[in-house]
């Protein structure tokens, strides 16, 4: 495995509770499905914050951040059936991925974490 990049992000929960609330700015930074998954959630604060804080790890990652084209709702963060989170791959992910690393596929590995006051994601790409 070769590590092609490395993100890491960590938010104050208190910054995604102040939005949350404001229908707009969740279609701005969260997918569909992202907000469709949420319903089902008791601790809305938790899951949208450990979802922006992945985003942003999965900006530094890929060593761009949100520019040329990648929007904060492009990325999915979502659960496997066993709770196991990960980066929900789409074609313009997959080219955006393509075209910065010149590979022909990138895997993504994704760690989430929270406290009581803050939210942690960790993101690893690897060809």
């Amino acid at each position: 495995m070769k590590a092609l990049g490395i993100g890491v992000d960590i938010i104050k929960n208190s910054r995604i509770k102040k939005f949350i609330s404001n229908k707009k700015f969740l279609l701005r930074i969260f997918s569909n499905a992202e907000i469709l998954c949420s319903k089902r959630i008791n601790n809305k604060i938790s899951y949208f914050s450990k979802r922006f804080a992945a985003k942003e790890a999965f900006s530094k990652a890929l060593g761009t951040g949100f520019r040329n084209g990648l929007n904060f709702n492009d990325i999915s963060i979502l659960n496997d059936r066993y709770g196991k989170p990960y980066i929900k791959m789409n074609k313009k992910l997959n080219k955006i991925l393509k075209k910065k690393f010149n590979v022909g596929k990138v895997n993504t590995y994704l760690s989430l974490s929270d406290e009581k006051k803050h939210s942690i994601a960790f993101v690893v790409l690897s060809k």
